[in-house]
């Protein structure tokens, strides 16, 4: 699934050249998680304003700069869902089986393939109104806000009774750790991956926090990670993965220690960790 590295190395490959960029069609193919939300033919005639991301959604911000009014004035709300990529092509394709919507504009076509259709494609009209506030709402802190800190952290899981793992994959109280990212994260601060969040003293969420946005930061200077099929709206794979010091390492020496490298599932989901270097209590 792309996470936060993935959805902001796509944020960072499409944003600059769409900037400024009218559009011109609209494609849909089959439907995605939710329904588009307006008429595709209303984005016409709209410039792209600046792409963001909260999470691992992204904001193409589209609006109206003409006296007719034409275009649509809000924006479209992106998710990749399980294993969606977005392409930016210098000239429109035909449609594919996985391609689910195309964006054709003055600076190239913006394609959405997801072959397990998990992603969406939203129009709202604002970040602030529905369907977009609603579902950024659910979000929790931004990793590298400075907002986030190691007491804010910890006054969040004083009275969470989850697992450490599980709660850094719910993404309520941070968002960005997918299960990578976690894991290594985890293990940078030394964290057996099964504690209970109300354990976690101050000075480990000091440790945890820093762990989470070294990883991050790293991973997003390594394009982020494919592990199947992953790679940034001009076709360069992430390669974070190569980096990865126990995930994906089941039985393997752990590389500070040497003791082999164990596999758990937690939320449906493996866990990789080392039960010598990450303590538990």
């Amino acid at each position: 699934m792309p996470e936060l590295p993935e959805v902001e190395v796509t944020r960072r490959s499409i944003a600059g050249r769409l900037l400024g960029a009218r559009v011109l069609w609209v494609r849909s193919g089959k439907p995605l998680r939710w329904p588009l939300g307006c008429a595709p033919e209303s984005l016409v005639g709209s410039r792209l304003g600046e792409v963001t991301r909260r999470g691992k959604y992204l904001w193409l911000a589209l609006h109206r700069d003409d006296a007719s009014g034409a275009g649509a004035e809000g924006g479209l709300l992106l998710h990749l869902g399980m294993s969606g990529s977005l392409a930016l092509h210098d000239a429109a394709l035909d449609p594919a089986p996985h391609a689910h919507f195309d964006l054709g504009t003055t600076r190239g076509m913006l394609r959405l393939t997801d072959p397990r259709r998990f992603g969406a494609v939203l129009w709202s009209s604002g970040l602030d109104a529905a369907p977009a506030a609603t579902l950024l709402a659910r979000l929790g802190a931004e990793p590298f806000d400075p907002a986030l800190t190691p007491r804010s952290l910890h006054a969040a899981l004083r009275r969470r009774k989850v697992s450490i793992k599980s709660l850094l994959l719910g993404g309520q109280v941070v968002v960005g750790a997918g299960n990578i990212y976690a894991c290594e994260a985890l293990f940078r601060a030394g964290i057996d991956p099964r504690t209970r969040c109300s354990r976690l003293s101050l000075a480990r969420c000091e440790r945890l926090l820093a762990a989470l946005r070294e990883t991050l930061a790293r991973a997003l200077e390594a394009g982020g990670s494919t592990l199947r099929d992953f790679s940034d709206a001009h076709g360069v794979a992430g390669a974070f993965q190569a980096e990865a010091r126990v995930y994906g390492r089941e039985g393997l020496p752990c590389l500070r220690c040497g003791a082999p490298v164990r596999r758990i599932v937690q939320a449906q989901r493996s866990t990789y960790f080392c039960a010598s270097c990450q303590k538990r209590s």
